[in-house]
């Protein structure tokens, strides 16, 4: 199966909203989602945008994933780095290598600019995800725990 995977347009937004809601509905969350085009619209492609997106098309060129990703930084190493927000491909498209030329395209813009780190982060249950990370050398940093101040946590700690 061929995949070629480009930029998100604003033409793709309804797309990935669609995909937004499908891959929250997999992790068993759809009723957080509360992202709107508007918002994607803003993010992506308003002044100045600091989120990213590119689409993976199968052999006819209709999207099948996406793959959502913002700059983060290492003080360690004085570089950005990419953080992958989401990545997702349809149920139907998997096993086709559109996941792997989403990241292998994320890995390309990370080596062109000189980027030393590309993560994210992947749910303990999810199994398929996990299998495929670890095959193209992908480590897990069991060392760290992620934390995340939101809501009423995060409005008390800002009074």
């Amino acid at each position: 199966m061929s995949t070629k995977v480009r930029s998100a347009t604003i033409a793709d937004i309804p797309v990935i909203l669609g995909f937004i809601r499908d891959l929250a509905e997999y992790e068993k969350e759809l009723d957080k989602v509360e992202t709107t085009e508007d918002d994607l619209r803003a993010a992506l492609f308003g002044h100045e945008p600091k989120v990213f997106a590119h689409i993976a098309e199968d052999s006819s060129g209709a999207p099948v994933g996406f793959a959502l990703w913002f700059l983060n930084f290492s003080t360690w190493t004085g570089k950005h780095g990419i953080y992958l927000e989401d990545l997702y491909v349809t149920p139907e498209a998997r096993g086709g290598g559109h996941g792997k030329a989403l990241l292998a395209e994320l890995a390309r813009i990370a080596v062109t600019r000189g980027y030393t780190r590309y993560e994210w982060s992947c749910l303990d249950w999810n199994t398929p995800s996990i299998a495929f990370y670890e095959s193209l050398g992908a480590k897990a940093m069991h060392e760290w725990t992620g934390y995340r101040l939101a809501g009423e946590a995060l409005q008390a700690v800002a009074r």
